[in-house]
């Protein structure tokens, strides 16, 4: 019972009125236990005195026959104080003494007054121009709680409790509703999932629609990670199949001894230790983007002059610049601040970038390393001066195994084999962001941002 959400919520509202109208009822008693009717009737009463008496005042304190005949007419007790608070008149001289009265904290008449025997009173009074008080008075009358809810509260709480009942249940009927509605479409479109990945209309109240656009935002990552996966397994079975199907055609050739000669069979080891030569770096580059996706990898973190890298690696690439016609040059400021990370793992990242930007890089072209810092960071840009890649392409240059098509991209190919998403992978295990831009025709500009070392 009540295990549904709209249960849940129709108890809700009506446990809420509930004690909204025991709050209520404990205000209205508080008021008529010490306010009810038979003290506002006997006030009344009294009030009527002091219309009375307030008509003519001079002729009734000189005539205390007709003050004793109000007082016997109204069934009540009619006091007069003067300036000394001294009692000049009483109608019922024979009853314990009545106090001068008093006002309470917040400076109000007291309605309740206590003669000197300890008798409860109830009194209302006046004030004459010569500064004589009248006190009308009459016994506090006796009520029971009992009677009190019987004959004044009793009949509007049961008829407003029942009307505040109906509403709460259409009220919560409609909020439920509201609630319960959206949530059983996000059930539904979960317990359909995958068959059915239709996205959920987020609808309801606020809290609803978050949940349904990320239960939205987690299915879309979810087909993404599948797809990425399939991906993944799609490039690397292609990625083998070419040389294992070299290796295996080679030593098939060397067991049937179609390679007789003993350069045939050079060959065919030749071949086969270089396919497999490659097989080995894809494992490897293959094991460590799995290490450092999952956060694995050892990092040894420390003061790197960037200026030192970058310099190196224009050093160990000179050659193979020079070879191809190509200007290779680093701009590196000397005051240039100490960068925090793995000194070997960033020469990872810069080697890469460099060999790709030396390979599709035209001849009489230019390669460019250069860094700056800005603020806490450190920019590092590898930027050549090649046919550029188109826009579609960029989105996806991080990709495992993603390769730009040479024929739209003039042949530049930023982004084959795993070299790119180790390389973003490095960048992010430092705290830092790799991205690029490029336009064809101008070029491509990679920009590494890594956080400096701490002084």
């Amino acid at each position: 019972m009540f295990t549904s959400l709209r249960s849940r919520l129709w108890l809700s509202y009506a446990l809420v009125i509930t004690v909204a109208l025991l709050a209520v009822i404990v205000v209205l008693l508080a008021y008529l236990i010490r306010n009810p009717i038979l003290y506002r009737e006997t006030l009344q009463r009294l009030r009527n005195v002091q219309t009375q008496l307030s008509a003519n005042p001079r002729e009734l304190l000189q005539d205390t026959v007709k003050l004793q005949k109000i007082a016997e007419a109204n069934n009540a007790r009619i006091v007069i104080f003067d300036s000394t608070h001294a009692v000049v008149f009483d109608s019922h001289p024979g009853q314990p003494a009545l106090p001068f009265p008093r006002n309470t904290l917040i400076n109000r008449n007291s309605q309740f007054a206590t003669d000197a025997q300890g008798g409860s009173w109830l009194q209302t009074k006046s004030r004459l121009p010569n500064g004589n008080v009248i006190v009308s008075a009459a016994p506090r009358p006796a009520t029971k709680f009992l009677n009190i809810f019987a004959d004044e509260l009793l009949t509007p709480i049961l008829q407003g409790g029942l009307i505040a009942m109906l509403l709460s249940l259409v009220l919560a009927f409609a909020i439920s509703r509201s609630v319960a509605d959206p949530l059983q479409k996000i059930v539904l479109a979960a317990r359909n999932y995958p068959a059915e990945a239709n996205p959920v209309p987020p609808r309801g109240p606020r809290e609803v629609r978050d949940l349904a656009q990320a239960f939205n935002s987690m299915v879309q990552r979810v087909d993404n990670s599948q797809r990425s996966q399939r991906d993944f397994v799609a490039n690397v079975s292609h990625e083998l199949k070419t040389p294992l199907t070299a290796i295996q055609g080679f030593a098939q050739a060397i067991l049937d001894n179609t390679a007789d000669s003993p350069e045939a069979r050079k060959q065919a080891a030749q071949i086969i230790y270089d396919e497999a030569g490659r097989m080995h770096r894809m494992a490897l580059d293959l094991l460590d983007l799995a290490r450092l996706e999952a956060g694995t990898a050892d990092l040894n973190m420390s003061a790197v002059d960037a200026g030192v890298l970058l310099r190196g690696i224009a050093e160990k690439f000179s050659l193979q610049a020079q070879k191809a016609g190509i200007d290779l040059q680093v701009n590196v400021p000397d005051d240039l601040p100490a960068l925090l990370g793995d000194g070997d793992r960033l020469a990872q990242v810069f080697t890469n970038l460099v060999d790709n930007a030396l390979k599709f890089t035209p001849a009489n072209g230019r390669v460019a390393l250069s860094a700056k810092s800005a603020g806490a960071w450190m920019d590092v840009e590898v930027a050549d001066s090649g046919v550029g890649i188109e826009s579609e392409a960029l989105p996806r240059l991080f990709d495992r195994f993603y390769q730009v098509d040479p024929s739209r991209a003039g042949g530049e190919g930023h982004g084959a084999g795993l070299g790119l998403a180790i390389a973003r992978e490095i960048a992010q295990a430092h705290g830092g962001k790799i991205g690029v831009r490029s336009s064809v025709g101008h070029g491509t500009t990679f920009t590494i941002r890594l956080p400096l070392a701490q002084k």
